[in-house]
């Protein structure tokens, strides 16, 4: 059976643990960078859209996180260190805000992650904000009163990348499922947003809705029906963006809230006459 992390790779990881004291943090991160390789490298080629570096040091956390505390190493410095080495491989840096994920969680000290993750936000490496925007879904989950606060004020800030981070971060997605039986935790999140003006977080916007679409239509419906109304452009980009699910299955309504005559999104359009 196949196993994303195997004893082999946990091996490897045992002895970068055991020689983190000895080693300086560049030589740490150049052989983090080599076991995520060696791992990636040994997942045959038919998983490997289905597993990819995310997923990797996602796992590479969970598994390295207890070896980082029982060999006594202070796992928010270390961790720290590797992400705010701008030089250091994209995927290393996140899996030090990985790290730092599970340490929040693990040690309930929120105050002391948050900076990081405000960081990891703007970071100039798309590969290092997408994957905290996954990491940082644990702390949500672990401490939603806490994380709503600080997602209202993300919504506010003036750097866009924030604002997409809060919305990005908690689309329905597998690792939020929480979310289905919480979903005003999002709504009031992203209800801020709803005439966003920069591609970047709009985006993110509309995606976040139409995943919901999935979930509860009509709320969804209800939604749109405002934005599409409101008079407001940015707003209407979100509502059109929302509907790629919904047009799927009921194409008339769509474009009757939109009131458009034609839906199209990517290689697919929608057509009035046709139904």
């Amino acid at each position: 059976m196949f196993q994303l992390i195997n004893q082999a790779h946990l091996k490897l990881a045992e002895t970068i643990v055991k020689h983190i004291n000895v080693l300086t943090i560049d030589e740490v991160a150049a052989e983090i960078d080599k076991l995520i390789s060696i791992i990636r490298n040994d997942i045959p080629e038919k998983k490997r859209i289905s597993y990819g570096r995310y997923g990797i040091i996602k796992k590479l956390g969970i598994e390295m996180y207890p070896m980082l505390k029982q060999n006594d190493i202070d796992v928010l410095e270390f961790a720290s260190n590797l992400y705010t080495n701008i030089q250091f491989e994209q995927f290393v840096r996140s899996f030090g805000v990985q790290i730092i994920s599970i340490y929040g969680v693990e040690t309930k000290k929120i105050e002391e992650v948050l900076p990081i993750f405000e960081q990891a936000a703007t970071d100039e490496k798309w590969e290092v904000r997408e994957c905290s925007a996954g990491f940082v879904r644990k702390l949500v989950k672990t401490f939603p009163d806490r994380m709503k606060k600080w997602y209202l004020k993300q919504v506010t800030s003036d750097n866009p990348m924030s604002r997409r981070f809060a919305s990005e971060s908690i689309r329905p997605v597998a690792d939020n499922s929480w979310l289905k039986k919480n979903p005003e935790f999002c709504f009031e999140v992203i209800k801020n947003l709803f005439a966003e003006s920069k591609d970047y977080p709009r985006s993110s916007v509309g995606n976040n809705l139409s995943d919901w679409a999935r979930i509860d239509k009509e709320r969804v419906y209800k939604i749109v029906q405002k934005l599409a109304d409101s008079g407001n452009k940015n707003s209407y980009w979100i509502a059109y963006r929302a509907c790629r699910n919904l047009v799927k299955n009921e194409p008339l309504k769509v474009m009757d809230i939109l009131k458009i005559d034609k839906y199209k999104y990517k290689n697919r359009i929608y057509y009035r006459h046709d139904y």
